[in-house]
């Protein structure tokens, strides 16, 4: 009997499909593809217009260098590109696609009209469904391209069941759009959704009008921008100041040579830069742009190519760390208590959209789609989890509509965008210039001599400077005087040990005491020394003189406690895990009255420390009441219109 072969080469329209379901995921996947192609086109503007959260339409308009005649069909086969020829191309890419994977992928899901102009007068006009040319002809537009995707999964409509509520799809689209704007501001892009404007960008190439226009003027006005550098690499960005903070990490936008990229190394290495400034569990806002080699980077490691492999990685993470922790040396971080009184943390939403104002041709297909829009998913890549974050309508940035198709900003709009956005950093007193040049220096200000007043409710000290008054939490302040005299000392490892009178002997099961075994040099490193005693039991005859009197054995076991609990903790992270633990068992807790002496000589120490402003847990240590603020709130400070003197 004659054996027949069953393995058989898969149709086009077949592998075109599976290859969409890695690069196409959802709607926000088809507008990333076409606007990263635009970019790469060289355009200077480009306009995303949506309907239905683009389930029903998207298209990507730009003014980039265009598609020729002879191309269009070719573009939309898989694996073309006109960005890689060899090897050596592939691991050298400075343009954000190279895959040639994307727009076969688009055509084999929807029905797309390509129109494409390289000289402004004639153009080619493709039409496109389930990557089968319909139709080509002549037409006549501007130089670039319009890209338009209608009816998104048509012929899979399995795929469908995936999509989420419109809310959550077009919050992803709209994220799409804010992470390419901060990674080109020198690119205009606006996002029309359903006729709204929901983001729209200048192009001028200035970062923090581009970060202002995504996260509001007033969060953009309060970063700090930085840089930092070797021959290799170069990292400069803005950074939020520790108390402008949100609840996750998807507030911190990596771009490396112009791409978005997600990595967990380099996300905490934003925070460490922090220091303890920080409070627990709360992340800052930042856009890190690093640029490198693209030989020192692989991004051809992922589908969407948002996970790339980096060389030095732990190098480029020191780079960030240290800028950002010399950033912020000089920096008055005291928080205005009047400002920040009954002030939640607000994060803008997009405008809501009522599942029945929404129609479809075939409801049946798409009835995943009306779930409740509180649904809202998160993007979870492998490392660590992503907070969807929810952004404002930029209708309420920018006021002047415009009309026409395409549409772009005009010189006179730009002019005024610019002069207001200069205006009111101004008055924050932390000013970039709108043209381009140097930023203007933000005022930097010495920690206040503060006199001790008095002390309420055992809790809180109260002291007075020439600029106003001070509210200081006596447990956190006291925790940041002795975290940096334990940091200190746990450094040094010195040889004066205590010897114990009776020795601590500690039983742990083998799975422990051998991991315990292992990190014997991470607790010598601090000057603790368990010598073996038995097959799973140590003793501890010794400790180092800094130990709290009383305090030796629950110490000991909380250190020990790191060691089990992280096996991959760092001598550096130890030494400070341990440092904090000490401060805090040493600190004054509230509730306890201290005498003047007592405090005067807390508030000294204080003003002594490297930074004052927050407990190494991240809280702060202290607000302040300016004279200005008391003013205000005693009505010395009359309204503007008010005609009447102050008594």
């Amino acid at each position: 009997m004659e054996i027949v072969g069953i393995i058989h080469e898969l149709p086009v329209e077949l592998s075109n499909q599976i290859a969409a379901g890695e690069v196409i995921e959802r709607p926000a996947s088809v507008v990333k593809e076409l606007v990263e192609n635009s970019i790469d086109a060289q355009a200077t503007q480009v306009l995303i217009t949506i309907q239905q959260a683009g389930l029903k339409s998207i298209e990507v308009n730009d003014n980039g260098k265009g598609i020729s005649a002879d191309d269009v069909e070719v573009a939309f086969l898989p694996h073309t590109t006109s960005k890689i020829s060899n090897d050596h191309d592939l691991f050298n890419v400075r343009t954000l696609g190279f895959r040639g994977e994307a727009l076969a992928s688009i055509a084999s899901v929807s029905k797309l009209t390509v129109v494409t102009s390289q000289d402004g007068k004639s153009a080619v006009q493709a039409k496109f469904s389930g990557n089968e040319l319909i139709k080509k002809e002549t037409f006549a537009r501007s130089k670039g391209t319009t890209m338009t995707v209608e009816d998104l999964f048509f012929n899979t409509p399995a795929r469908l069941k995936y999509v989420k509520s419109l809310h959550t799809e077009l919050n992803k689209i709209v994220d799409i759009v804010d992470r390419l704007a901060m990674g080109y501001p020198d690119i205009s892009f606006r996002l029309i959704h359903d006729g709204k404007d929901l983001v729209w960008t200048s192009g001028n190439d200035n970062l923090q009008q581009t970060i202002a226009g995504i996260y509001g003027r007033t969060i953009a006005s309060h970063m700090l921008d930085f840089e930092n550098s070797d021959p290799d690499y170069e990292i400069n960005g803005y950074f939020s100041k520790p108390d402008t903070t949100r609840s996750n990490r998807s507030y911190i936008s990596l771009i490396l040579n112009g791409r978005y990229i997600r990595n967990f190394q380099l996300t905490n290495a934003v925070i460490r830069g922090y220091g303890s400034k920080l409070m627990v569990a709360r992340f800052p806002i930042a856009v890190i742009n690093i640029t490198m080699d693209p030989s020192l980077v692989d991004i051809n490691v992922h589908p969407t190519k948002q996970e790339v492999r980096l060389s030095n990685e732990g190098h480029i993470g020191d780079l960030i760390s240290d800028g950002i922790r010399e950033r912020l040396s000089n920096q008055n971080l005291i928080p205005d208590a009047v400002k920040n009184l009954g002030r939640k943390e607000s994060t803008p939403k997009v405008d809501t959209y009522k599942p029945e104002q929404i129609s479809f041709d075939d409801i049946k297909a798409i009835d995943k789609i009306n779930e409740p829009l509180g649904n809202t998913a998160t993007v979870e890549p492998e490392s660590e989890s992503y907070e969807q974050p929810t952004v404002d309508p930029v209708s309420k940035r920018i006021e002047t509509p415009m009309t026409g198709m395409p549409i772009f900003e005009d010189p006179q709009h730009l002019q005024a965008w610019d002069q207001r956005m200069k205006q009111e950093t101004a008055e924050k007193n932390h000013v970039v210039d709108t043209q381009g040049n140097e930023s203007v220096p933000e005022k930097e200000s010495e920690f206040p001599d503060l006199r001790y007043i008095g002390q309420i409710h055992g809790t809180y000290l109260v002291a007075e400077s020439q600029s106003g008054f001070y509210l200081i939490d006596q447990h956190a302040a006291q925790e940041r005087v002795n975290y940096e005299y334990y940091r200190k000392e746990i450094g040094k490892v010195s040889n004066d040990q205590q010897k114990l009178l009776v020795p601590i002997v500690l039983d742990y099961p083998n799975s422990e005491s051998i991991l315990i075994k292992e990190k014997k040099p991470v607790l010598e490193s601090i000057g603790l020394y368990l010598d073996d005693f038995g097959q799973n039991s140590f003793v501890v005859n010794t400790h180092p003189t800094w130990f709290v009197a009383g305090q030796e054995e629950s110490t000991i076991k909380e250190m020990v406690d790191y060691v089990l609990n992280d096996s991959k903790i760092s001598v550096a992270a130890f030494r400070e895990k341990n440092a904090i633990m000490m401060s805090c068992k040493r600190a004054i807790k509230a509730n306890h009255h201290i005498d003047d002496r007592e405090a005067a000589q807390l508030l000294h120490n204080l003003t002594k420390a490297e930074n004052p402003y927050n407990c190494p847990h991240g809280r702060p240590v202290l607000v302040e009441f300016s004279n200005k603020d008391l003013e205000k709130m005693f009505k010395r400070i009359q309204d503007p219109h008010d005609t009447r003197e102050s008594e």
